[in-house]
């Protein structure tokens, strides 16, 4: 978890890895995670082990709402992966269907480790914002904004 907070910066024309544009934690994989998935806290774990270790985000009907980020590393079982929590991250991993700029996003809905548009019923509540349409160019990736909730 996190052991400090930078300092803001506004300075325009950053790169998306800079870090005053989104906040990072470091997990432990509890299986094979892809760049850009959405991961999620591993109910299947003991005790403190649940917030420590993260997983693909299931797929779940109503969306996962213990979908905590979108993974930057690829990673095996025991792995150390890093996190975007909240903030700006490119190249997320989305279902094939239709995501227009500034949709509500859920996470797991469709299909395991990807965002798509939220609906009525979803009851996992907001994962994220999409800040682009998905074009049919971008191989099912995305930008979007992690609402900071902690």
């Amino acid at each position: 978890m996190a052991t400090s907070t930078l300092v803001q910066l506004l300075e325009a024309g950053q790169a998306s890895d800079t870090p005053n544009r989104r906040q990072l934690e470091t997990f432990l994989a509890g299986g094979t995670i892809v760049s850009g998935d959405v991961v999620a806290l591993d109910k299947s774990k003991a005790g403190a082990d649940r917030v420590l270790y993260v997983i693909q985000c299931p797929n779940v009907g109503t969306g996962e709402p213990l979908a905590i980020g979108v993974s930057l590393d690829a990673a095996a079982a025991g792995e150390q992966v890093r996190v975007v929590v909240a903030g700006y991250v490119a190249d997320v991993n989305c279902t094939a269907g239709t995501i227009a700029a500034g949709a509500a996003l859920s996470a797991g809905k469709a299909a395991a480790g990807q965002v798509e548009t939220a609906a009525a019923g979803d009851t996992a509540g907001l994962f994220a914002v999409a800040l682009e349409a998905k074009g049919a160019t971008t191989a099912n990736k995305v930008a979007i904004h992690i609402p900071k909730r902690f």
